[in-house]
C-alpha cells in the first residue's frame, strides 16, 4: 500500500538519574562520594531513503521512542548514553513538528536530520563534593527528552514524471522502458499510487491519471498533483485513441496551471502513445497542432505493440534527459 501522509508521535530518551554512592575500602567506610552521573537520553533522527513504500511500514506502529540513558553507578561510573533512534522516510518527505510548525525536508538519499534531543543525565553526589561539603548527599534526576507529534507528507523527488489522462499508456510505457511492474488494465484509474522505474540512472515516476477538475479534488484529486512539484521534467502522455487529443492536452495543462503556475515552467515532453491506432498522416497533423500551442516542447511517438517503436522512443528520451 502506498502511503504519502502520516502522523506519528515520537519521544527522545530520558536522561539517566545521578546516584548517591560512597567509596568504601575494608575498614574505611565512607571515604568520600563516588556516585556517577546519569547517561544522556537518545536523540531522534529522520533519514532519507530511496524507498517510497517505507511509510506503509508505520501504519500499525506510529509511536517511536529513543532509549533512555542509564543511571549513574558506584565508583564514579557514569550511566550509559541511550541509543539514538533513526526513522527512515522516503526521499522527498516534508516533516512538520506539530508543536511549533517547524519543517524539515529530506531531499537527498542518506540525509539525516535531528528532530528531537534526548534529556541530559542527572548529576551524582560526587559532583557536589567541595571543601565545605565533603559528604554530599545531593543528586539530580535525569531530564525528560523532547517529544512531539509530527506530520509527514511525501512529495516524490524524481527526474521525470509521466502525466496525462487515465489510460494514456503511462504505466505500460514505464514498464516497457524500465522493467517496472506497474499494474496495467483496460480501464481508467488502474494506477492508484505512483510507480518508480530506473531508466539508465534516471528515476522516472508514473503519476496516477488526472482528470478535469483534479486540482479541485475530482477523481484521484490534487493528492497526486503535489508529487509533480519536485519532478525535474514532465512527460505528458496523450493517447491517439482519443477523439480530441488537443482537448486532452489542454485539460491536463489547465489542471497544472490551477494547482501551481510553476508546474507550467517545467521542461515538458509530449508523447503521443498508441500510434498504431491512427495513420501516420494524422500523427503529423496532431504534432503540428501541439507545436502551435507549445513551440518549445519535444514531441515523441510510441506504440507499445511495436518493439522498434519502443526502442526508438527510448533512444530519443535518453538523449533529452542527458542534455537537459
Amino acid at each position: 500500500m502506498f502511503i504519502d501522509e502520516l502522523k506519528i508521535y515520537t519521544s527522545a530518551g530520558k536522561g539517566g538519574d545521578g546516584v548517591v554512592r560512597w567509596r568504601c575500602e575494608r575498614g574505611k567506610p565512607k571515604m568520600g562520594p563516588s556516585g556517577g552521573n546519569g547517561g544522556r537520553g537518545g536523540d531522534i533522527y529522520v533519514r532519507a531513503v530511496r524507498d517510497i513504500s517505507v511509510l506503509s511500514r508505520y501504519l500499525n506502529k506510529k509511536e517511536f521512542c529513543a532509549e533512555n540513558g542509564g543511571d549513574g553507578m558506584k565508583d564514579s561510573m557514569h550511566g550509559k548514553n541511550g541509543d539514538d533512534f533513526i526513522i527512515d522516510l522516503p526521499m522527498g518527505s516534508i516533516v512538520t513538528d506539530l508543536k511549533d510548525d517547524k519543517k524539515f525536508e529530506l531531499t537527498k538519499e542518506g540525509e539525516q536530520v535531528l528532530i528531537l534531543r534526548g534529556g541530559k543525565g542527572g548529576l551524582g553526589n560526587e559532583r557536589f563534593k567541595s571543601s565545605i561539603n565533603t559528604t554530599p548527599k545531593e543528586f539530580t534526576l535525569g531530564k525528560k527528552g523532547e517529544d512531539s507529534e509530527f506530520f509527514i507528507e511525501l512529495q516524490l523527488v524524481v527526474d521525470a514524471g509521466f502525466i496525462g489522462l487515465p489510460s494514456a499508456g503511462k504505466s505500460s510505457l514505464l514498464n516497457e522502458i524500465t522493467g517496472a511492474k506497474a499494474r496495467v488494465a483496460d480501464y481508467p484509474f488502474t494506477t492508484l499510487e505512483p510507480n518508480l522505474g530506473d531508466f539508465y540512472g534516471f528515476v522516472l515516476a508514473d503519476i496516477p491519471g488526472l482528470i478535469e477538475g483534479a486540482s479541485q479534488g475530482k477523481g484521484l484529486g490534487y493528492k497526486f498533483l503535489r508529487h509533480i512539484k519536485r519532478t525535474k521534467m514532465l512527460i505528458h502522455c496523450i493517447s491517439l485513441e482519443s477523439d480530441d487529443t488537443i482537448r486532452d492536452y489542454n485539460v491536463i495543462r489547465d489542471e497544472l496551471k490551477k494547482f501551481d503556475l510553476e508546474l507550467l515552467e517545467k521542461k515538458e515532453i509530449i508523447v503521443l502513445t498508441k500510434t498504431d491506432l491512427v495513420a501516420e498522416k494524422k500523427v503529423l497533423e496532431i504534432k503540428k497542432e501541439i507545436k502551435k500551442l507549445n513551440p518549445k516542447t519535444d514531441i515523441l511517438t510510441v506504440s507499445i505493440l511495436d518493439d522498434d517503436s519502443v526502442k526508438n522512443f527510448s533512444n530519443d528520451l535518453i538523449k533529452i534527459l542527458r542534455n537537459y
